[in-house]
């Protein structure tokens, strides 16, 4: 393939399906569907407060730290949360729910207290990884948040690398908690949704229950040994 183009396709599908003994089949599988399907019965009729309680349950369990504000106190939230950590940089993605939220603000008032804050630059290229690296906190906002499993699901785009959140040393996700949903099934249904609808999905999509966890084989349990020591979600309640 070069340049988008797939060449000799034809006659390697041709190819494949001779060594399977058979016809090439030209025409699209039809999706099975099954009779029963519990998947979607769980916490099915749950309720976004619902939502978020089993959200920092599981959180609990997954050492991660939640914290719920308004989109009004958001900054001060932010604030709260990274003079815990020390931070004198951070990394974010280019991404307009942060000015949409005010975000931006926040940013330009940290800037000026002598924390460097870098944004995702597509143009800088893998400069963008080396700061990531160096960062003490990186933040992303969160497409979809899984309740049960306290996972948090990132589209990545040109702006939005994935370095951002796996690099740093503490990671921050902004939850809008209008995306909490039940659990991965729904998550997979809205990315098959959206290549049905648009023909295409992002190029990279993360799945992130908090820190990263690795035990021995006595099982004595190291959190963050790969990938960020800390994860805390920030769960704006108005949106």
């Amino acid at each position: 393939m070069k340049n988008g183009a797939v060449h000799n396709k034809e006659q390697f599908l041709n190819q494949i399906a001779k060594s399977l003994g058979r016809e090439r089949r030209t025409t699209p599988v039809a999706r099975p569907q099954w009779k029963h399907q519990p998947q979607w019965n769980v916490l099915k009729n749950a309720t976004e407060d619902e939502l978020l309680d089993v959200l920092g349950t599981q959180c609990d369990r997954i050492h991660t730290r939640v914290e719920t504000t308004t989109c009004l106190e958001l900054n001060n939230m932010l604030t709260t949360v990274i003079e815990h950590f020390d931070a004198k940089s951070i990394v974010s993605w280019d991404d307009p729910r942060f000015k949409e939220y005010g975000i931006n603000d926040y940013y330009e008032n940290a800037g000026r207290a002598g924390v460097d804050v870098h944004i995702w630059d597509p143009s800088i290229g893998e400069k963008n990884i080396i700061i990531s690296e160096r960062a003490d906190v990186g933040i992303t906002f969160a497409d979809i948040t899984l309740a049960e499993s306290g996972t948090v699901v990132l589209f990545s785009d040109n702006g939005k690398g994935r370095s951002v959140s796996l690099l740093p040393t503490n990671y921050i996700a902004i939850i809008p908690k209008s995306t909490i949903v039940p659990r991965m099934t729904q998550a997979t249904h809205y990315i098959h949704k959206m290549e049905q609808e648009n023909g295409n999905v992002p190029s990279c999509i993360n799945f992130i229950s908090g820190p990263s966890n690795s035990a021995d084989i006595e099982m004595n349990l190291v959190v963050g040994v790969h990938g960020p020591i800390t994860a805390t979600y920030i769960v704006v309640t108005d949106r």
